[in-house]
């Protein structure tokens, strides 16, 4: 098992920053993939970034490409979401998952997910 735990989250105004946390515990962190999702008010859970174990590869969503950045730390088993030029369209309640082998992409190849973090971005 893993559990994992979002912070971070809050209110900004457009254009702004925050850095999303991702602590985990439990098994070990280094073995998982790390992903980032969001999930607005009526819509369906989406993909917004990840990070293979080892750290050397980063996905992300065509939508935050070049606004967002992923990022471990697996020896303080720890996830992050750098976001910059936050948009309104931005706003949603923000989960970190992890997940053996399989797509990054997918909700379904993800075992274990956090309880989420709500990030709002007024205009």
């Amino acid at each position: 098992q893993v559990q994992l735990v979002e912070s971070g989250g809050g209110l900004v105004q457009a254009g702004g920053s925050l850095r999303l946390s991702c602590a985990a515990s439990g098994r070990t962190f280094s073995g998982y993939k790390m992903g980032w999702f969001r999930q607005a008010p009526g819509k369906e859970r989406e993909f917004v970034a990840a990070i293979r174990w080892s750290g050397i590869s980063t996905y992300y969503a065509d939508f935050v490409k070049g606004r967002f950045t992923v990022s471990r730390d697996n020896a303080k088993n720890m996830a992050y979401l750098q976001m910059n030029s936050l948009k309104p369209e931005d706003t949603a309640v923000y989960y970190c998952a992890a997940g053996g082998g399989g797509s990054y992409y997918s909700t379904y190849m993800y075992d274990y997910w956090g309880q989420g973090t709500q990030v709002t971005v007024s205009s």
